[in-house]
């Protein structure tokens, strides 16, 4: 990624709000743990996954990635990150403000993720899951342990009010995820039931609804969910809020009455004492303040300065470290999205047109150094990328489809860009996108593209930041060369974050996080059911027959290997579309930090890994101390 481009799509989504989505390990060579049904035909189980095996038994003593001696103290500081750069609210559940980083790390959830594995969750408030074969209900009994940051007890009560209030009040992405939860009952005060709707597909229901945010309906009492504020709201998760500075900082502080500090789950977990976000509103400055120590961790987004622009002394020196974490996630779905409500992208031979006036080849070598890859698949950097002409099992799930998609959907490999010279302006791609726009019934009329209504072919490039307009800038010079009226509009943060919340633009850059495990969260980012709705991630507005079918059959799946061939479908579905402009990648994450760090020996291969698993070094501060680097 780059620059601005650190900006996710789908705030909302609440697998990130699973604490241990932060850390993640290579798995182990054990023969995967299956929880057997027991007398009464109920799955009793300590974890459930997607398909139903899970690496640790019920007597694990920690995760493997996890440092169990890993010591306790010390500070992590970095720089908090966001649509605007700032923050007004500390409610990250609503559409309403610009919510701090860091506000899960308060908050415990029924379940916890196992990072080394694709999709299993283990239990976390919840010491027990029960559920039928056919996942359709599950009940989560709570281990009475469970407290508050205040104290309180953590009851079913609030887990079913948890479920009701994010149901009711909470962003359009998260109601829209849990439309297929019919009900939520209180069984006793130690278990709460949840009952999925007749008809949906159930295979990861059990496991979204544990992932949910767990509230204390007593705290929320007179209290209104929907508006935003800087109230910190009332956990039972490893931290709580120590100081809020708006717009500039926030500070959590660890709690060492932490209910849950010797599960297994999180032995060697969450060991700094302090977590810190620091905001600034220019990227020149936040990178200043870096190199003066006012924040110990960066990860590096932009190409040029991680090329050129760290010979500054604390590297020279070896107290500042750089280095690349390696990434075995999805690299993300980032490009730039078209917004097919508007008449003029209706035709995908437009779309194509436009998306080959980006010359990334051109753009790699001489802005981004040659370190980044071009981006083709939805699924990019994982076995999810559909690859060659379909199989037999993608083609029988694509040709009863095939009237509402392209016929290269179903024919061929999917969808790539073509590679340019490398020019900048390679003559032959304008031709062919030329000629794309004559057939859709754009000519060209006094040296603009106009339609049979004689209504001129403009677009525009929405953004926030001048950041990238050395990139944008030569595809507009490309789209103008073709005859259409481009330009780029950069407005201020609150200007897009609502332009963008009502789907007022034409094009707009952004980035999907894809999960190895795609599930629901794909009805938000590009089902028919989040086309229209306010605030909702699919930016594009695509409702296609098709490709909502095809999500169905990803969320059905019974098998990784039907998942996959599902995945590879809708890949190949949404490739042929059109309905973006794809950027590029890179399989890892470009970081430096002050050395005063220690880790486990092993990265993750799912996640960065270092705010749940790191820990302060203090034998390493005191030696930067010392020589006068702090």
């Amino acid at each position: 990624m780059t620059g601005r481009f650190i900006r996710a799509i789908a705030r909302a989504g609440l697998g990130a709000l699973a604490l241990a989505a932060a850390v993640a390990a290579p798995a182990a060579a054990q023969a995967p743990f299956v929880p057997a049904p027991q007398t009464d035909g109920l799955i009793h189980a300590h974890g459930i996954s997607a398909f139903g095996d899970l690496k640790y038994p019920p007597d694990f003593a920690h995760f493997d990635y996890a440092d169990p001696d890993a010591p306790k103290g010390g500070i992590w500081s970095g720089r908090g990150t966001g649509g605007s750069n700032t923050f007004d609210s500390l409610n990250p559940f609503i559409l309403k403000g610009e919510p701090a980083q860091g506000v899960g790390l308060t908050l415990d959830s029924l379940l916890i993720s196992s990072a080394d594995e694709p999709d299993s969750a283990y239990g976390l408030v919840a010491r027990e899951i029960v559920y039928p074969p056919d996942r359709s209900w599950v009940r989560f009994v709570l281990r009475p342990e469970a407290r508050f940051a205040d104290g309180s007890p953590l009851t079913a009560e609030d887990v079913a009010f948890s479920f009701e209030i994010l149901r009711d009040k909470g962003s359009p992405s998260i109601r829209l995820r849990l439309r297929d939860v019919a009900s939520v009952t209180v069984e006793a005060p130690d278990a709460v039931r949840y009952d999925f709707a007749p008809g949906a597909l159930t295979r990861d229901l059990p496991a979204l609804v544990g992932s949910l945010p767990i509230f204390s309906k007593a705290w929320w009492q007179g209290r209104d969910f929907a508006q935003s504020s800087l109230e910190p709201i009332l956990g039972s998760g490893p931290y709580e809020v120590e100081e809020v500075k708006p717009g500039r900082s926030i500070t959590y502080r660890r709690r060492d009455d932490y209910w849950a500090r010797d599960l297994p789950a999180m032995r060697g977990a969450y060991n700094f004492d302090r977590i810190r976000f620091e905001y600034f509103k220019d990227y020149t400055a936040a990178f200043e303040a870096f190199k003066a120590g006012a924040f110990l961790f960066h990860e590096e987004f932009f190409s040029k300065i991680w090329a050129t622009g760290y010979d500054f002394p604390a590297v020279e020196k070896g107290w500042v470290k750089r280095e690349i974490l390696p990434d075995r996630t999805p690299s993300g779905t980032q490009g730039f999205w078209f917004n097919l409500r508007r008449a003029k992208f209706q035709d995908p031979r437009v779309r194509e047109a436009i998306a080959l006036g980006f010359d990334f080849e051109w753009s790699n070598r001489t802005l981004f150094h040659g370190l980044y890859r071009r981006t083709d698949s939805f699924f990019e950097n994982s076995p999810l990328e559909a690859e060659g002409p379909p199989s037999e099992a993608e083609l029988a799930l694509l040709r009863p489809l095939a009237a509402h998609l392209p016929p290269a959907a179903l024919e061929g490999p999917p969808y790539s860009p073509p590679v340019s010279n490398g020019s900048g302006s390679d003559r032959r791609l304008l031709r062919r996108a030329m000629k794309l726009l004559d057939a859709a019934g754009w000519k060209v009329r006094d040296g603009l593209r106009r339609n049979a209504a004689g209504e001129v072919l403009s677009i525009e490039f929405l953004d926030d930041s001048p950041t990238f307009q050395r990139i944008i800038g030569p595809f507009i010079e490309n789209l103008r060369k073709m005859g259409i009226d481009a330009r780029l509009r950069i407005v201020d943060a609150a200007q897009y974050q609502a332009r963008v919340k009502n789907f007022d633009f034409d094009i707009v850059p952004g980035r999907f996080v894809m999960s190895l495990t795609p599930g629901p969260e794909l009805r938000n980012m590009f089902g028919s059911a989040g086309a229209d709705q306010p605030g909702a991630p699919n930016l594009t507005g695509l409702a296609n027959p098709a490709v909502d079918a095809l999500i169905e059959k990803v969320v059905s799946a019974r098998s990784r290997e039907e998942l996959t061939t599902a995945v590879h479908a809708l890949d190949r579905a949404l490739r042929s579309l059109h309905i973006w402009v794809p950027n590029w990648h890179k399989s890892g994450h470009t970081v430096a930090y002050w050395d005063v760090f220690g880790r486990p020996p092993v990265k993750p291969p799912f996640a960065r890994g270092v705010i749940g698993l790191w820990w302060w070094d203090e034998e390493k501060a005191a030696r930067l101390r010392a020589e006068g680097a702090l």
